[in-house]
């Protein structure tokens, strides 16, 4: 059942915005994965001596790109954001900044990145950068509130930034280049579905539509965190087959996608809020060190 929206209480303070409301704003933190993300991708898909300063442009058009989809979102979302506890202390729930604002700063980030990826890398990035502020906000945003399929979309744009750095590097979306695509994208689904069964009560009562709601054992979480991680790694040694990795990258791949598992299966049998931290806290390590391996042993 849906929770009505309410509006934010009446914050009586001086709004007086810090660097630390502007990284909160963006998503500071994600918006830095992304980055990582994406200069993976365009490492991985570079061929001969490193371009740096096409990294760079590819790396700040993304970024400015990512930022302002996460702006656009929280100023979307700011009156749900007021009812949660984990999202109430934002810029706009908490009164220190005007949605308006937020609608601006995230409006000019966005077109600044698609705008600058397509003037100072290629057109294909800018189109990709495009597709994930595009798919962010009108699909993932509304289903919110609208279906479980949400986490399953939302996954999409943020598996897109390691094929922006691809596109920025190659100007082509080749067969390799969504092996890298597939691992982020099941990599998202047991981050969030643990982050979604440990704040489930906050989600329903946003009125928010997440696949742990109404799951209180959290046996279907469970489950599918587990699905997704094996399908993780499957996805985690096709960089192998496709001569991107040399042999050394195998090894590291299977232990890591195998810890990441028993975590999974050890949410799925235990379920509490100390395995799921587990496996949140897990998926957060496993991420750079795998991508980490990558670039190590790229071919």
């Amino acid at each position: 059942m849906k929770t009505a929206v309410i509006d934010p209480p009446v914050v009586s303070l001086e709004r007086s915005l810090t660097m630390a409301d502007f990284a909160q704003l963006v998503k500071a933190r994600l918006t830095f994965l992304v980055l990582v993300t994406t200069a993976v991708g365009f490492y991985v898909g570079w061929d001969g001596p490193m371009n740096f300063a096409a990294l760079g442009h590819a790396v700040l058009g993304t970024a400015l790109a990512a930022a302002g989809a996460a702006a656009l979102n929280q100023w979307w979302e700011h009156k749900f954001d007021a009812i949660m506890l984990r999202t109430r202390s934002r810029p706009i729930p908490s009164g220190r900044m005007l949605p308006r604002e937020g609608l601006i700063v995230g409006t000019l980030l966005g077109i600044s990145g698609v705008i600058y990826l397509g003037l100072a890398v290629n057109l294909l990035s800018a189109l990709l950068a495009a597709a994930t502020i595009a798919i962010y906000l009108f699909a993932y945003t509304p289903l919110k509130r609208i279906s479980t399929a949400n986490t399953l979309v939302g996954a999409i744009p943020g598996a897109l930034p390691p094929l922006i750095g691809w596109a920025a590097a190659r100007n082509d979306l080749a067969l390799p280049a969504w092996t890298l695509f597939a691992i982020l994208f099941f990599w998202q689904l047991p981050h969030f579905f643990a982050i979604g069964w440990m704040y489930r009560d906050d989600y329903a009562r946003a009125g928010f539509v997440m696949i742990s709601g109404g799951d209180l054992e959290g046996g279907r979480t469970g489950r599918r965190s587990v699905f997704f991680t094996v399908l993780l790694l499957f996805a985690s040694v096709t960089p192998l087959w496709f001569g991107i990795a040399s042999l050394i990258y195998l090894p590291i791949a299977l232990l890591l996608g195998g810890l990441f598992l028993a975590l999974a299966f050890r949410f799925q049998m235990q379920r509490s809020l100390t395995t799921a931290r587990q496996l949140f806290f897990g998926s957060i390590a496993y991420l750079p060190l795998l991508l980490g391996a990558l670039v190590l042993t790229k071919r």
